[in-house]
């Protein structure tokens, strides 16, 4: 199935990858490439799950931890972990995740709403809940997540 083939027939591609025991879903088309994860270049005075940055081909992006920002408990960097490059905007950033899973392509009918949760959980990032076989994948809007009022000194760091 191609690209267009997929967005007709109303289905939508994801990057999914793991953060502890969850898989979670983003876009794929704001997926600019996977890096191995380098250590970023701390910048003093920012949030916590701002990591720093780095230098991508002369470009400097922030580093965001979705460990750190998802409020999850902290985990040590491996072989395993990665830093997805995404374009949001005219902005380029990368966010830290445990483990690239796949590309899976999900029919509107295998997306659900979240449930709600109350206050436990700031639904505003999050799009469903992608179900494919015995997956269930949480899906962020990393663009609505990346443009919030606490990721605004992104765009200054990187400017």
């Amino acid at each position: 199935m191609t690209t267009h083939d997929v967005e007709a027939a109303g289905s939508r591609e994801y990057l999914t990858f793991r953060l502890g025991e969850e898989e979670y879903g983003i876009d794929i088309l704001k997926v600019q490439e996977i890096r191995r994860y380098d250590r970023p270049t701390h910048i003093t005075g920012t949030p916590p799950f701002m990591r720093g940055v780095i230098d991508l081909r002369g470009l400097i992006i922030p580093i965001v931890d979705l460990r750190m920002k998802f409020a999850l408990p902290e985990s040590h960097y491996d072989e395993f972990t990665v830093t997805i490059i995404l374009n949001i905007g005219g902005h380029v950033v990368g966010v830290v995740v445990d483990l690239v899973s796949d590309v899976i392509t999900l029919a509107p009918d295998e997306v659900k709403a979240m449930p709600d949760l109350g206050s436990a959980i700031d639904r505003r990032f999050h799009t469903g809940i992608g179900r494919l076989g015995e997956r269930m994948i949480i899906l962020v809007d990393i663009e609505q997540l990346m443009t919030s009022e606490d990721m605004q000194m992104l765009s200054i760091v990187a400017a």
